[in-house]
């Protein structure tokens, strides 16, 4: 065989073999890619995202568009030439896998997790939106999830009403780890609960729930890498009332960062005229219950995503701003915000024309 043949040979079969090996070979990497956008004012799979009952809404026009990202599953496993291909692709993100998914993560616990975050971020989204409308909210303090194996398995139950610990009422849900951590590991100490099927009978009756009892727990050591403490292995969060029914309509959707963009759209939906006179505007971020707003992942996706639709203006995190204006796609306009306060200003801006006023996004934030 002529050399020049066999040269060729061995350089094709060589590259054959690489292709190979990077088809087969998996990358301990993730890929992030601009996910659906959906106008919270609007409607998805035939029915309106936002439904209120019990109190007067009005017709609200443009978009309020919450935005998403698309990621590759928990349990895909990312070959080399997917992972070059998602490198040079300007509109995907390659990123290590632990990022997206903390070793040991299954598949299971991410959505699980994601969907908790995201029903905690309609709850807040609604309390920030009446709030900022100065329609009372009632909250309370609840056990929200009990560790298995844990002193409180048991004896205390996602839902109960933590009314007091050791006597001291507690107002909010830091409360509850202050107190139980005064404690030193192996003491006793007392909750004061509303049982969940107590609370949950009352509100049904729209009466107000009352009748408590007393839990005695012993403290364990917590077994996390931060200092040692006593606990109970319990995480307490807020749960709230209405003064009507607010239903936010969204499958497939999960995380915490479509917060702002749901309270948005629910504080339009409540008050005549419309928030962005007409315009599209896009968003992100998560929000509290005091309406402040945080960041999220994936800014630089999001914003590819939103003006791929069509929006004029994006609603960004201030903490985000330095990183989606490393690269911000052509014609949209980042504006800065920190409070749904600040969304709101913004969007008062925008309908009437006064642009030069609104916060810009830098590389700087």
């Amino acid at each position: 065989m002529p050399r020049r043949t066999a040269t060729m040979l061995a350089s094709t079969l060589m590259l054959i073999a690489l292709l190979c090996a990077g088809v087969l070979i998996p990358v301990p990497y993730a890929e992030m890619s601009p996910g659906p956008t959906v106008n919270t004012l609007g409607t998805h799979d035939g029915e309106p995202v936002l439904q209120i009952t019990g109190r007067k809404t009005y017709q609200a026009d443009g978009n309020l568009n919450m935005t998403t990202v698309r990621v590759t599953s928990a349990d895909f496993r990312m070959n080399l030439v997917e992972a070059v291909y998602g490198w040079l692709d300007h509109d995907t993100k390659v990123v290590p896998h632990d990022t997206l998914y903390p070793k040991g993560t299954t598949e299971e616990q991410s959505t699980q997790q994601n969907a908790e975050e995201f029903s905690q971020s309609q709850e807040s989204a609604k309390v920030a939106a009446l709030k900022e409308l100065g329609i009372p909210v009632k909250s309370w303090v609840i056990v929200s999830t009990v560790v298995k194996g844990s002193p409180a398995e048991g004896r205390l139950h996602a839902g109960d009403v933590i009314k007091a610990v050791d006597g001291a009422a507690v107002k909010q849900p830091s409360d509850v780890a202050e107190l139980v951590t005064k404690h030193r590991p192996g003491q006793n100490v007392v909750f004061t609960v509303i049982p969940a099927k107590e609370q949950a009978a009352a509100e049904k009756a729209h009466k107000t729930a009352t009748k408590t009892q007393d839990v005695t727990l012993t403290t364990t050591t917590s077994a996390d890498s931060g200092a040692k403490r006593a606990i109970v292995g319990i995480s307490a969060g807020t749960d709230h009332t209405f003064p009507f029914t607010i239903d936010i309509k969204l499958a497939d959707v999960g995380g915490p960062s479509a917060g702002l963009m749901f309270a948005l759209g629910i504080y339009d939906k409540l008050t005549p005229g419309s928030l962005t006179g007409g315009k599209f505007v896009a968003g992100t971020g998560t929000i509290d219950d005091n309406g402040t707003v945080g960041p999220i992942g994936g800014i630089e996706m999001k914003t590819v995503g939103a003006r791929d639709k069509g929006a004029q203006y994006f609603l960004t995190p201030a903490d985000n701003c330095a990183a989606a204006a490393k690269d911000t796609p052509s014609g949209l306009r980042l504006v800065k915000v920190r409070t749904i306060g600040d969304a709101l200003d913004a969007l008062k801006d925008i309908r009437s024309g006064n642009t030069a006023a609104l916060p810009q996004c830098t590389t700087k934030g």
